[in-house]
């Protein structure tokens, strides 16, 4: 019976399929390359992308940055021109106030009382002066209590002193006197300044 010997052809097989399994292999590595590979193309593509879009949105939000600056200057100049506004209203209402305090200076001066200087400061009054007599001064205060311009007399000092004049010597009394000024004008006045600021708001 004739042998036949098989080794040659199961050496062929087995290279065969030893073949097969690289070139399977092979492809596969290159397909897993070409996957990674179209990945990080896409990845880079996504970043790009994202990367443009912030920077528009940076250069959006300068310009919303500039555009808040702009509205709080103007928020800023507007409520400047309101408090010059408020401020020249006062003065305006303010203004024949002190006409009122000068006609009333000289209804509340009693005879026998001269006055020698008059100071302001807001509406405190230092007035100082000589009479003929304490009992002058007293009438003076008391007028300027009765005064619809004036209020609160305060005696700061009061001091007899000699006098010369035609008629001889004599004596009167040099005397310092504090006052309050009435202001008829009330710090809401202003109301259609302050309606206009609320309604800008």
């Amino acid at each position: 019976m004739p042998r036949i010997n098989l080794l040659p052809w199961r050496e062929e097989l087995r290279e065969q399929r030893r073949n097969q399994f690289f070139v399977a292999l092979g492809g596969a590595a290159g397909a897993a390359a070409l996957v990674v590979f179209l990945g990080v193309l896409v990845m880079n593509s996504v970043i790009s992308h994202q990367l443009s879009r912030n920077a528009v949105l940076e250069e959006e939000m300068k310009l919303l940055d500039l555009k808040i600056k702009e509205i709080r200057d103007l928020e800023e100049q507007k409520d400047s021109l309101i408090a010059r506004m408020q401020i020249i209203e006062q003065l305006q209402q303010s203004r024949p106030e002190v006409v009122h305090l000068f006609d009333e200076m000289v209804k509340t001066l009693p005879e026998g009382v001269y006055l020698n200087k008059l100071k302001q400061n807001g509406k405190k009054l230092g007035i100082e002066g000589t009479a003929e007599s304490n009992t002058r001064v007293s009438a003076f205060m008391r007028n300027i209590d009765k005064s619809e311009w004036l209020t609160s007399p305060d005696l700061e000092i009061v001091e007899v002193v000699a006098r010369n004049n035609k008629k001889g010597a004599s004596s009167g009394s040099r005397f310092a006197v504090n006052a309050r000024q009435v202001t008829k004008v009330q710090p809401g006045n202003g109301k259609k300044v302050k309606q206009a600021k609320r309604g800008g708001k």
